[in-house]
Parts: C-alpha cells; structure tokens; sequence
C-alpha cells in the first residue's frame, strides 16, 4: 500500500469511527455535557498552549534565531579571538562499529577546530582504549593541533566519569573564551561543531547551548517511528524555548559549554555529586540525569543557555526492550525521573531567575501529567456510567486532532510522517503522562538502560519497602482523588 493510500484509509477509519455512533447518543444532552469535559476548558487549555509553542517556534527559527547568529558571528569575528575547544566523551558498553564511527567524526571536528583541541575520553575497557588510539594515530586530517587524553577508570558510573574528566580538562586551564563539548559514546558530532558553537559565547551571559539532535536506528519499526516523531517533537519545542533564550535540558548526548564554567569546582562537584532532599523519601542522590543537574546549576546561577536548530547531532539509539511497549517504559521512566527530580527545586528559584516563559513551561511539565490523564478518565467514566457509544468517538476525536498536530510538526521540519505517528503521538502522551505520576512519587528509583545504577541491593531493606508501600498509597491517593474531582465536574 502506498504512502498517500495508507493515510486515506487512515481517515476512512476515522469516517467509520464516526457513523457507528448513534444518532440518539449526539443529541443526549448528558452525553453532550460528558463530552465537554473532554474538549471544553482542559482541551482548549491545552490546545492554546500547543498553539503558543508551535508560533513561538516558528518566529524563533525564522526570524529571532538567524538575527541573533548575525550578530554572534560578527561579534565573534570582530573580537579577533579563536577559542580552544575541549572535548569530553564518555564511553561505556557501546558497540565497535559505532565506536568508530563516533570517534571518527569526533577527530575530524577536532581537527576542523580553528584554535586547536584537546579530547579527554572516559572509558573502561582496555579493548576501547586501543580502538581509540588506533582511529587517532590513522585519522587522514591533520592532528598536530588536537590532544588526545584517555582516562581508563573503572565502572562507578557515568558522573563520577564526568568529574574526573572535568578535573583533567580544568588542568589545561582553559580560559572564559574556550568552548567545551560534552559527547556521548554512541553520539555523532557534527564536523563544524567548533564553528558553529563558538561564536555565541562571545556575549559574556551565555553559559551553555544545545542541538538539534537526531536518530540512527536502522531497523525500521515503531521504536524507529517512535523516535523519529520525539525529535520533530523537541525541535518544535526546543525552538518555542530558545526564543526565551534557556531552554528545558542541556541533553547529555551532545551539549556545549563555557569551559571556564564547566571546569568551575562547584559545577564539578555538582556534577559529580546532585541529590535532593526530599521531605518523605530523605536524601536522593542522583545516579542518572547529568544534563539536568549541569542544566540546574546554569540557570541558578544566571547563564543563558541556547538552543541551535540547525545544528544536528546524531545518535545511535538501540531497543533496549524486546518489545516497543516495555522499551518506551524503559526510556520513559529514566527520561521524566530525570525531570522530575530536578524540575522541582528549578521552580522554586522563581520566574525573576529565569523569566516567567521558562518557569511557566517548569510548572507546566508537572500540571501537564496530571491534565492530561482527565481525558481518558472522563471517556472510561462515560462509557461505564452512560453508554460505550462515547468510546468509537472518542477514538475519533483522538486520530483526527493528533493527525493535525503531526502535520504541523512535520511541516516544520519539513518533513512527511508516516500514519503510526498519530497514535504513537497519543501514547506518548497518555502513557508518558502516566509514567510521569509513577517517578514523581518514586524519585528514589533510579536505572540506566546500558548498566546497574539502582543504588539498592539485592534485598531490601525494612526502611526501603516501607517507603515504597508509602509511595505507591500517595500514588494511589493522588489518581483516586483526580478521578472523585473529574466525576464531580460531570455531574454539575
């Protein structure tokens, strides 16, 4: 079947969807009220805020973004300095071949770099070290100008990695003019890194920035669908955030810094050593979200942090799961624990420390999971309590209003979507919603996909299951109590 015959019968399903429902059920007054809930104040809310980020969005690439590289890059070039560019990897559990196609353009951006580079590589096996050196020593640019360090450190986890290879970088003393690159194992640098990223820190309040990224999955598949669809996500979003001039994460596949802040001992150790003390669950430390925490500790301290969106950095991204479903749990689970834990303590800094745009986005990412889930709620309550009529229309109502917004998304990054995206977009959402309340009241459980980072033993202990019987009641509370209020609303 072709693309365009697939999209057709895409909304054939919906036309279906919507003449099985009754002509009695539309014109119940009941029914019509129940179906408010789901489209009335919560959806226009909502919608008007994917309305506000998509033109955001659209005036920061099109008109804000290329104003202020204009003025970067004279500015940049009329200062008559050359930055140094300092790079540091991390590398762990990543396969041959993407070890060398990362360290390949890894080198050759390197090499590009217009004031030299030094590169320090975390790894842990021998085996990397000695592929490292052999990429380096056969490399065809010219590499007299780029330092090679190799820091072989046993398996403690990646920020305990990051910290000594943040030591190592603040040996070479790098000045507030020099860049660093922070690069993940199994992400692609883009050969112009250097000359794109440098320019901007000419302005003085400029701490960090962060790229367009993109995937290379190459089994085709709802994982790869999945993800293609999470990056025109965050491009649009990124942008909507880069006009306010800070945006939501510094990812950690690839983000770049200035190295005199990166090398700072309080950002080391913040680094190496973020927890939160949280009122129930005691002392957290953070094992997993080095973006968030390098994120934190800029916008607490005042620094702009930027968003490029036509920089693009690649990563390779693999199932980690054997099915999609127990994968998108998986990365979910990491992903919003991560922003859960940090998103907090970010509010409480205020709108004056990072403009009321940026901290009204903060708060939007903890109301948003709870919003978003009143939907399905509402539909199950009507279904259950009025007729299953409701359901059909529902389905309906979700394929065609998330077709709309993958059009838009893909027509900004000028791209076609395949018809999984729509459905996929609505389980992202409702499922990742739902994910989010699971971490928020568990901010303790902590996994990398790639290694054992759960920071408990085999056995736990009596303290540990109490507070995991305490957190599941407060989950439990929580759901009931915005179902008993989502009830209450259809009924007035």
């Amino acid at each position: 079947m072709t693309r365009a015959m697939t999209h057709i019968a895409y909304f054939g399903l919906i036309v279906l969807l919507t003449l099985s429902v009754p002509a009695a059920f539309v014109g119940d007054p009941r029914a019509a009220r129940h179906a408010i809930v789901v489209i009335g104040i919560l959806g226009a809310w909502r919608y008007s805020w994917a309305t506000i980020n998509f033109t955001r969005a659209i005036i920061f690439r099109r008109f804000a973004h290329p104003k202020r590289k204009r003025k970067a890059f004279k500015r940049y070039k009329e200062s008559g300095v050359v930055s140094h560019a300092f790079f540091m990897v991390t590398s762990y559990m990543v396969d041959q071949d993407t070890t060398l196609m990362v360290y390949r353009r890894l080198f050759r951006a390197a090499a590009n770099a217009e004031g030299g580079a030094t590169i320090v590589s975390s790894v842990v096996d021998g085996a990397d070290e000695r592929l490292i050196r052999q990429v380096y020593a056969t490399m065809q640019e010219d590499m007299s100008s780029v330092k090679l360090v190799i820091d072989r450190i046993k398996s403690n986890g990646k920020r305990d990695a990051m910290a000594r290879a943040l030591r190592i970088l603040a040996s070479f003393s790098p000045t507030p003019h020099d860049i660093m690159i922070f690069v993940d194992g199994d992400t692609v640098v883009p050969d112009d890194v250097v000359a794109q990223s440098a320019p901007w820190f000419s302005d003085p309040n400029v701490g960090a920035l962060t790229t367009h990224e993109a995937a290379i999955i190459e089994e085709e598949g709802l994982f790869k669908d999945w993800f293609t669809l999470r990056f025109n996500q965050r491009q649009v979003m990124m942008c909507s955030m880069g006009l306010a001039r800070n945006v939501l994460t510094l990812t950690g596949r690839m983000s770049v810094f200035r190295a005199t802040l990166a090398t700072d001992p309080n950002f080391v150790q913040g680094v190496g050593h973020d927890y939160l003390d949280h009122w129930r669950l005691g002392r957290v430390n953070f094992l997993t979200g080095d973006d968030k925490s390098t994120w934190y500790w800029l916008l607490r301290n005042g620094y702009q942090m930027l968003y490029l969106p036509d920089v693009v950095s690649r990563s390779v991204e693999t199932q980690p799961r054997d099915t999609f479903f127990d994968s998108a749990k998986t990365l979910m689970v990491r992903w919003f624990g991560n922003m859960m834990r940090t998103n907090g303590r970010a509010l409480t800094l205020g709108p004056k420390a990072m403009g009321f745009f940026t901290w009204w986005s903060i708060l939007d990412q903890r109301v948003s999971m709870f919003t978003t889930l009143v939907g399905p709620i509402s539909i199950l309550a009507t279904a259950i309590l009025l007729t299953p009529a409701v359901l059909p229309l529902y389905i309906g109502w979700v394929l065609a209003t998330r077709y709309i917004f993958c059009a838009f998304i893909a027509l900004f990054n000028g791209t076609w979507f395949p018809v999984t995206h729509p459905p996929t977009l609505y389980f992202s959402q409702i499922v990742g919603a739902a994910i989010k309340t699971f971490v928020l009241f568990r901010l303790d459980k902590q996994k990398w996909t790639r290694q054992n980072s759960t920071g408990k033993a085999a056995v736990l202990a009596y303290f540990d299951r109490l507070k995991a019987v305490e957190s599941a009641a407060h989950h439990v509370a929580t759901l009931c109590w915005l179902t008993i209020a989502v009830l209450f609303v259809m009924t007035i």
